[in-house]
């Protein structure tokens, strides 16, 4: 009797505690429709807030709310929490549906997706506005809106969603939002033209000890800066620019809407009390970008992928500028007001280096660190400390005792591997981000051989400035070598600009997507074998 119990009691918890599934349709769905009356079961579903509002005692960690396709029209507060140590409630698209949040609905909200709560991944889906909207301030009937404006709630992820097209910035993660990871998101086209371009992909904070990472994300062609890691606050006597892991993202043209390229990352605080600085940020193995002619060897004009630091009352501390390409125009790497730094194996393409004076102890007492670098610059004495002092690689060498096995060069010898960075989706494993540079447009074969893709898999190949259109399709052969095609022209503009210009002709990011099709042929024989 006591082992039937003990069986008993053993079933009961198993079946407890199972991973429960629900279900969300459109409020307008042409079929099934949600609704605040349903019990979120596939014939019964909520609508996007009911289920976006339920407690822990119906949904919690472990479970999965699933977006089924169509348009959901709204600006939404998700207040969903797992209460469970290490389980995720999960947020997903069903399958592969498309699913889209539109935000552009007439009401005060300022954002389309508002999140509070803890330990919730929210995957597979796009956030944007659709239709008719002004990205004007000066409009009457504007209104500035953040995609997804992440408040509250720790550890939570963003994973291969796509922000785009929103009035506003895309993603907004702020202080009281520690552990929180974002990755294999596309995030372009937001922002909006007031006084200058406003809007940047990702404005990021963090006040707590675990690190926040940003980790394989597409950023570019927002109206403003493509990533703030950065508090525009002062006298706030708190830390909260610090612990954030920045790898393997490509970030690219951003400001081409508002006509000005702004910086494609800034790290740094505006607190003139020097309390709140920028610390223990790494930035490593991305890609920074802005259109760059490699035949024009003045490269006049702004067009900064890097910064460093905002003013001199908060230098930043303890950055990591490691294996980065950093390709711009005169100041590209604008390593401004340091405190202490490390910067190893990057390749900087830029008219000059330029550091502010407030960095010169930094350099002087040996707390910035830098080696192994390549540097190409517009003229021998290429590294400038503004106001100050111009230097050749080797005064540098000498005066500082940095960069003793870095090398220089001019503008005009620049030459690099055309396949910049290969990086596989760690949401979706047969999906991977492409990088290449090719100075003069020329096609680029990649090489697939290390991803233990299976011969003869079918492939898609998408130029994710226009991403809805295959620009390549086939079969993976036996040399696992794709021919992956440049100099293409098809662009999606930001809704509602006519400035936006497309990547030079040089350079082009892909998402490439592969398909086994050894299990269609299995399923196929299984079911038809007889007739063979």
């Amino acid at each position: 009797m006591r082992q039937l119990f003990s069986l008993i009691l053993l079933i009961f918890t198993i079946f407890s505690s199972a991973q429960k599934e629900f279900h969300v349709f459109p409020i307008d769905g042409s079929q099934i429709k949600g609704s605040p009356n349903g019990d979120g079961s596939i014939n019964n579903p909520w609508d996007l807030q009911t289920a976006l509002s339920q407690s822990s005692k119906r949904v919690n960690g472990g479970d999965i709310i699933w977006l089924h396709k169509g348009i959901y029209n709204g600006n939404y507060q998700s207040a969903i929490n797992s209460t469970v140590n290490e389980k995720y409630i999960t947020v997903s698209a069903y399958k592969d549906h498309e699913v889209i949040i539109n935000g552009n609905v007439a009401n005060k909200e300022s954002y389309v997706l508002q999140i509070s709560g803890d330990r919730v991944i929210f995957k597979n889906f796009e956030i944007t506005y659709l239709g008719d909207f002004s990205r004007k301030k000066s409009d009457k009937n504007f209104k500035a809106v953040t995609g997804i404006n992440h408040v509250e709630g720790v550890d939570c992820k963003f994973q291969n969603l796509v922000v785009h097209n929103i009035p506003g910035s895309g993603i907004g993660s702020w202080k009281a939002t520690g552990g929180t990871i974002i990755e294999d998101c596309i995030i372009y086209n937001n922002g909006y033209q007031g006084d200058r371009g406003h809007g940047v992909g990702i404005y990021v904070q963090n006040e707590s000890e675990k690190t926040r990472q940003i980790h394989n994300n597409i950023i570019f062609n927002n109206y403003y800066k493509g990533v703030e890691i950065w508090s525009a606050s002062s006298g706030t006597n708190r830390e909260f620019v610090k612990n954030v892991s920045f790898i393997d993202n490509v970030v690219f043209n951003n400001g081409s809407p508002s006509g000005k390229h702004w910086a494609n990352l800034i790290v740094a605080s505006g607190d003139a009390n020097g309390v709140n600085v920028a610390k223990n940020i790494k930035v490593k193995d991305n890609v920074f970008y802005h259109n760059t002619d490699f035949n024009d060897f003045k490269n006049f004009g702004y067009g900064n992928s890097i910064t460093l630091g905002y003013t001199s009352n908060a230098l930043v501390e303890n950055i990591s500028i490691l294996g980065n390409i950093i390709i711009g125009r005169n100041n590209a790497l604008n390593l401004m007001h340091i405190k202490s730094a490390e910067l190893r194996n990057n390749i900087v393409y830029s008219g000059y280096v330029h550091f502010d004076k407030s960095s010169l102890n930094a350099l002087e007492t040996k707390n910035i660190i830098s080696n192994n670098n390549t540097f190409y610059t517009r003229k021998g004495y290429g590294f400038r400390i503004l106001k100050h002092t111009d230097y050749n690689l080797s005064m540098w060498q000498n005066t500082f005792n940095i960069d003793k096995d870095s090398d220089w060069k001019q503008l005009k010898h620049f030459e690099i591997q055309p396949v910049l960075k290969i990086q596989k989706l760690s949401s979706s494993p047969h999906e991977f981000n492409v990088t290449l540079l090719e100075k003069n447009g020329n096609d680029v074969t990649s090489d697939f051989s290390n991803y233990k893709i299976k011969k003869g898999s079918s492939f898609k190949i998408y130029d994710l400035e226009n991403r809805n259109v295959v620009v390549k399709s086939g079969e993976l052969s036996e040399n696992n070598k794709i021919i992956l095609p440049m100099s293409l022209k098809a662009f999606e503009k930001p809704l509602h600009n006519t400035v936006a210009t497309k990547s030079e002709r040089n350079f082009g990011v892909y998402r490439i997507v592969f398909e086994d099709n050894t299990k269609k042929q299995n399923i196929f024989k299984r079911l038809f074998g007889w007739l063979f």
